[in-house]
Formats: structure tokens, C-alpha cells, sequence
């Protein structure tokens, strides 16, 4: 048992304006996941005592193949970008990223001459007068490597400053609700890695992380896609609630409820997307064959044209 995961609200209240806070959340949360996961094995395979046992998941199936390639590339690439998004601003030079404010799935600071480093109005809602906010940025102008990282920030994100954290005077290359994003989707992957299986449809494969019979009433009354819809939807909507309201009112958010919202959702959006990806009904020899909770089964129907 994790001394850490028994305190409640241990890491709420630490959560604030600070990116170390952060990842040593991440690293914690990882640990606890893969020594969660190890504890398992070891119960299964401590548990078999001298009798015969198949080997069969509880999808039916001999192996989670699949599942851990998909889930482990998805996970290693966002945790890259991550990672990169801490390591970038800290590996360069002190005071190279000023103070940026661009706009979102737009290319704003490739060279000198782009629409970033144009002198706008302050109370603007796009854009600042970059020139006095720590003077132009090209991030073709940096080490490739770099310059990928705040190029694809730059692509991505508005890469507002007061809704950015800095490290070693460097704006880091997106916002923290793209942190959060990029965290909880990291998180989702690895959530799926270590507890999803494919179970022929997406929304069986993303509900089984879940103990078999802790949602056989799911199955009884076949409300999985309501399930599956209702995680997603309790994911999603404070991010969508808090940024709308940002964006249609007066209300202003702060960094801290940026990342958790972004947190929560990229969490289920990593969860869905590795679920959704790891659903394959070529490995199976027939819907029947399928192992479901409260001993349900799929079938194909043909419909009849009208």
C-alpha cells in the first residue's frame, strides 16, 4: 500500500504556480502505478499454487500484446514532449524566451518578422508589444532540437505569459494547461498499459480497466457507452467549462486550476485514445468469444434492408 496514495488531499494543496511541484506529482504517481501493477503479477503468479491453470486474461484472450505496444508508444512519445517542455528552457542559455503572447494553431514567432514580434496593442486579446516584453524570439533560431520543441508549442498553444510558467528566465514552450494536458494524457496511457485489455468494441476495451464485477450491473442493464460517455464527459467539461468561461466573461482562471482541469482531461482522453487504438476484433475467433463481465456475450446481428 502506498503511504502517499492513502493521504488525501496530500498533493491538492501543493499544487500551485510551481512546475517542480509537478513533476515530482508525476513521479510519485508513476511509481505508484508500476508498483501497483507489479503487485498484481506477483499476487497472480504467487497464487497458483501446484494446480493447472490456462492462462487466459479476463478478455478471454492469452495475451495483452497489443495493448502494451500501443499504450507504451502513445506514452513515450507524449512523455518525450513533456519532459522536452521542462528540458528546453533549462538546457538554454538564461533570458533566450521573453515574455510571449501569440495565438493558438498559428505560426507567430519563426523569425523576427513574424506576427509575434509585432508591436501590439497591451490590452489587446491577441498579442503584446513584444518589444517590451523582453525584445523578439525566433525559435528557428535555435538548436534544432530546441527549436522543434517551441516550434511545436508555438503551433499548438497561444503561448500566453501570465498563463505560462518560466524556468531559468525562459518561458517554457506552452501554457500550463497544456502541461496538464500533456500529464494527465501521459498518465492515461500508462493507466490503460498497466489495466486495459481489447475486448473486441472500444467501449469495452476502455471499461476494462474496471474489476469485473464492480460494473456486472453495466452489463446487466447495458449502459456501457453511457459509462464510457459519462468518464469522458466528467474529464472534459471543467477544462471546457473553466476555458469558455475565461474566454466569454471576465472571469480569469490561474495556473493552478489550468493544470488540473488539463490534467483531468488529457487523462481520459489518453485512456480513450489507447482503448480505442488497442481494439482489434481480428484477434478474436468470434464475438461469442469474448470474455464480458456478468458473463455477457457479443453477437453480430444482420439487419434486413428496409
Amino acid at each position: 500500500m502506498c503511504i502517499v496514495c492513502q493521504q488525501e488531499g496530500l498533493i491538492g494543496g501543493l499544487v500551485d504556480d510551481s512546475p517542480i511541484v509537478l513533476v515530482a506529482g508525476s513521479v510519485v504517481l508513476t511509481v505508484c502505478a508500476l508498483k501497483g501493477g507489479s503487485m498484481v503479477k506477483d499476487t497472480l503468479e504467487d497464487g497458483s499454487d501446484d494446480e493447472f491453470i490456462t492462462n487466459y486474461l479476463k478478455n478471454g484472450r492469452m495475451d495483452r500484446d497489443r495493448e502494451i505496444k500501443i499504450s507504451s508508444v502513445l506514452g513515450i512519445v507524449s512523455g518525450l514532449l513533456l519532459l522536452m517542455f521542462f528540458v528546453s528552457p533549462l538546457m538554454l542559455e538564461e533570458g533566450t524566451v521573453p515574455e510571449l503572447s501569440g495565438r493558438a494553431n498559428t505560426i507567430d514567432y519563426m523569425n523576427e518578422d513574424s506576427w509575434g514580434n509585432d508591436d501590439h496593442p497591451e490590452n489587446s486579446k491577441l498579442g503584446h508589444n513584444q518589444s517590451a516584453h523582453g525584445g523578439y524570439f525566433s525559435w528557428s533560431e535555435l538548436n534544432p532540437v530546441f527549436g522543434f520543441v517551441y516550434a511545436f508549442g508555438d503551433i499548438n498553444c497561444h503561448q500566453k505569459h501570465d498563463r505560462s510558467w518560466s524556468l531559468n528566465d525562459n518561458q517554457m514552450p506552452v501554457c500550463t494547461r497544456d502541461i496538464g494536458i500533456f500529464s494527465g494524457f501521459f498518465m492515461g496511457c500508462l493507466f490503460f498499459r498497466l489495466r486495459g485489455l481489447n475486448r473486441w468494441t472500444v467501449r469495452d476495451s476502455f471499461l476494462s480497466v474496471f474489476d469485473d464485477a464492480s460494473i456486472e450491473s453495466v452489463y446487466f442493464t447495458d449502459r456501457r457507452m453511457r459509462l464510457m460517455v459519462l468518464l469522458l464527459m466528467l474529464g472534459i467539461f471543467p477544462m471546457a467549462i473553466d476555458g469558455f468561461t475565461q474566454l466569454l466573461t471576465g472571469y480569469e482562471s490561474t495556473n493552478g486550476v489550468r493544470v488540473i482541469t488539463g490534467f483531468m482531461a488529457g487523462f481520459v482522453l489518453g485512456w480513450f485514445v489507447c482503448s480505442a487504438l488497442s481494439s482489434k476484433p481480428d484477434l478474436f475467433e468470434s464475438p461469442s468469444s469474448v470474455v464480458l463481465p456478468a458473463n455477457s456475450r457479443l453477437s453480430l446481428v444482420d439487419h434486413p434492408d428496409a
